[in-house]
């Protein structure tokens, strides 16, 4: 099973990954009315205001002036110098900037270190799951998802799909990482950074004429509702994934997977009021927010074939493994999403993963409580992140940063 492994299996993080993070979602003739209450948040109450009309109103009338009076460069300058967690703010940000970034830096006062140590520990012996199922699987979900890749496709990053995976592979490979939320991780560097790069896109992209006409009658992109839909298709998908394939998990583990993504969440910019306390809570919100909204685009089409082109020729030069992508994908996110992304099928490919799969997670679960295998496998995923980024950046690196423009015609 050459085709299936390691190395191709983590690609995925890295050419598909965190490319929902940085985006949007769900059309608006698709979504069902809003019933889920905010007593199953991490508030544990709330106005119940329906999150497809509340956007982060601080974070976008700060950015939509810094790029109304042109301080998009020197500011983009400056936070290439901010990479960690416990770094001070650079001085020559402007002073509201500024003062807004050294207040969305702290974590909420919920957020619990023991649960966060445990996630990182979680992540590290079964990062090959959640590399998969946060790179191929929700990067196909994503391309689903109407709003989400029509705002991938006409934003700046659409024009430069390696560099725009590159950059959004900086964040999902932020939360996942062994020391995200300590001192010397830049979890949320990358954060803050992203939830800036949101409100520029909501600046920006209602001035795109390709994107008005797509849009689904959405006036602003990438309200609470949207970033709800991305963060579903993240941490929901990958848990039911993950106990889809009989993955011992415990119940300290799964708290801590969830609590890592609810202060993810937070740090993005999603109120507490719309973040599930609960697994439970996350399941009764994905359904009624994600799955009703999932459906094909020609930019979702375009896109797929895009990411899954990138993953062959990476994986191999000649893009022989093409077939093999395409069904790995399909078994990810089923039949239906894979027909709406125009995904072909490969039932050779298909039958060996679906019979080879589960054997495969059954015998590495085997190998997991034996010394030194978690710390080895991570060790090689890690390099292989590395690697990821080498080749997406062309050995140049990348910044997470606010744009100016829409994507050029």
């Amino acid at each position: 099973m050459d085709g299936l492994s390691r190395r191709r299996m983590l690609f995925t993080s890295g050419a598909l990954g965190a490319f929902g993070a940085l985006s949007a979602a769900s059309p608006a003739s698709a979504r069902s009315l809003w019933t889920w209450a905010p007593g199953g948040s991490v508030a544990g109450t709330g106005a119940g205001l329906d999150p497809e009309w509340v956007w982060d109103e601080q974070a976008d009338q700060l950015v939509a002036a810094v790029i109304d009076r042109g301080d998009v460069p020197r500011v983009n300058e400056a936070l290439r110098t901010w990479t960690r967690n416990d770094q001070p703010l650079p001085t020559a940000l402007p002073a509201d900037l500024r003062a807004f970034m050294d207040s969305a830096r702290r974590l909420p006062s919920w957020a619990d270190r023991n649960k966060l140590e445990t996630a990182a520990k979680f992540n590290e012996s079964r990062g090959l799951y959640l590399n998969l199922l946060n790179g191929v699987g929700g990067g196909m979900l994503s391309t689903a998802i109407p709003r989400e890749a029509r705002s991938v496709y006409y934003s700046k990053g659409g024009a430069d799909m390696e560099d725009r995976v590159a950059k959004t592979s900086m964040l999902g490979f932020a939360v996942g990482d062994l020391n995200a939320f300590r001192p010397d991780g830049d979890v949320i560097v990358q954060a803050v950074k992203t939830r800036l790069v949101h409100a520029a896109v909501r600046h920006l992209l209602p001035q795109s004429p390709a994107w008005s006409q797509t849009s689904g009658g959405q006036t602003i992109p990438i309200s609470q509702a949207d970033m709800l839909v991305t963060w579903h298709s993240l941490p929901t998908y990958a848990m039911r994934k993950m106990l889809e394939w009989k993955v011992p998990i415990t119940p300290a583990e799964s708290v801590a997977y969830l609590h890592v993504w609810q202060v993810t969440a937070h740090m993005l910019g999603i109120r507490d009021e719309y973040i599930p306390a609960t697994w439970t809570e996350a399941d009764k919100q994905s359904d009624q927010v994600l799955d009703p909204i999932l459906a094909s685009t020609r930019e979702g089409i375009e896109l797929t074939d895009i990411l899954l082109r990138q993953l062959a020729e990476q994986t191999s030069p000649g893009g022989i493994d093409r077939p093999l992508v395409n069904a790995l994908a399909r078994y990810l996110v089923g039949d239906q999403v894979a027909d709406w992304d125009n995904i072909p099928r490969e039932p050779f490919w298909e039958k060996t993963i679906a019979t080879a799969w589960p054997k495969l997670v059954a015998f590495r679960e085997k190998l997991i409580p034996l010394p030194m295998v978690p710390p080895l496998a991570w060790t090689i995923d890690e390099a292989i992140r590395q690697y990821i980024l080498f080749y997406l950046t062309k050995g140049q690196g990348t910044h997470i940063e606010i744009p100016e423009t829409n994507r050029p015609h």
